[in-house]
């Protein structure tokens, strides 16, 4: 039985953080991560690491955000200093890891509901931009899985798109910029080729393993099994009857769930409380226990709001969770 973490990290020290998670993550069923410390400011969030990602298509941060320019300005220039500093820092932690190490980037409609075009709507409303931001992180996500098998040689890449807009680019519920509209819905046909393109290319790359991370309760779960990830990560605890339904629909086509199951707010459930939250509805939409085992358990989300030792206690109890579902799946 798996289990991992979704990404993001407290603190602003990358060796520290890289330590503290190879350290919690780095053991035979952990799948370990390249940490995101948002603490640290602009360019070190989802969005400006995304951004930082992409080839020829350099933005600056505005007061409304990010912002697609002509040239690489000083905005850019940090968060790309900063995505260099947390690679190095995981290099060095993971020195002698051999195993499955996750990276956790934008997916590129979250980007595109993020960015802004030079005149300040969101690149999403552009279909000539959408392509294009495409485009771009593909390719700049294939060099990012290149520097990380090189830095980190044994290590089996694994590659998490972080889709949290992801419902609300396919449903045309992002605000326009003055807020007294929404922009038009994208075709999911558009959508899903897009991912298609970029999971392609970080496989092109080496990556062993794909998946769609997002966390919102309307998850598109039939558009994700199109788009070639092996896997989906959801909050399991946003899951109706109709959502776990779908999610068997997924399983039972080959889809990987890393399950969402730890809560990274309030206090800690017990570790069966959490393999409950699992086991229970898996076995109600009529799953076999014994597939239990194909499960990967994480937090519900990103631990970044979380203080240092709750940021640990909550991976100590994923780990013994994983246990209990495991013991679960072959009982």
């Amino acid at each position: 039985m798996r289990y991992s973490a979704v990404g993001s990290w407290p603190g602003t020290q990358p060796l520290e953080a890289a330590r503290t998670v190879i350290g919690e993550l780095g053991r035979p069923d952990g799948v370990p991560h390249l940490v995101e410390l948002p603490g640290r400011g602009p360019g070190a969030d989802l969005v400006g690491r995304g951004a930082a990602l992409l080839v020829d298509m350099p933005v600056d941060l505005q007061p409304s955000g990010w912002r697609l320019v002509d040239h690489v300005g000083r905005d850019l220039a940090r968060a790309r200093s900063m995505l260099t500093t947390d690679t190095d820092a995981l290099a060095e932690a993971a020195d002698s890891w051999t195993g499955r190490l996750k990276v956790a980037v934008a997916g590129p409609w979250t980007l595109a509901a993020a960015v802004q075009l030079t005149r300040g709507e969101r690149s999403v409303v552009d279909a000539g931009a959408r392509r294009d931001l495409v485009e771009s992180l593909a390719e700049g996500l294939a060099q990012h899985v290149a520097d990380v098998r090189r830095l980190v040689p044994g290590a089996e890449v694994v590659v998490q798109l972080d889709e949290p807009s992801l419902p609300s680019v396919l449903a045309g519920g992002l605000p326009t910029t003055s807020g007294w509209g929404r922009l038009p819905a994208v075709e999911a046909q558009e959508v899903e080729d897009g991912l298609r393109r970029v999971l392609a290319s970080a496989v092109d790359a080496g990556a062993v393993d794909t998946l769609v991370h997002c966390c919102a309760a309307d998850a598109p779960l039939a558009l994700l099994r199109g788009t070639g990830a092996a896997g989906v990560g959801l909050d399991v605890s946003t899951l109706g009857s109709r959502g776990w339904e779908s999610v068997a629909v997924a399983v039972e086509a080959g889809t990987r769930l890393w399950a969402g199951a730890v809560p990274t707010s309030g206090a800690l459930p017990s570790a069966q409380q959490v393999a409950d939250a699992v086991a229970v509805p898996w076995r109600r939409v009529g799953l076999p226990a014994a597939d239990l085992a194909s499960v990967v358990l994480t937090p519900a989300c990103g631990l970044a709001v979380a203080s240092p030792d709750a940021a640990r206690a909550t991976l100590t109890r994923v780990r013994e969770a994983a246990d209990a579902l495991a013991e679960m799946s072959s009982g």
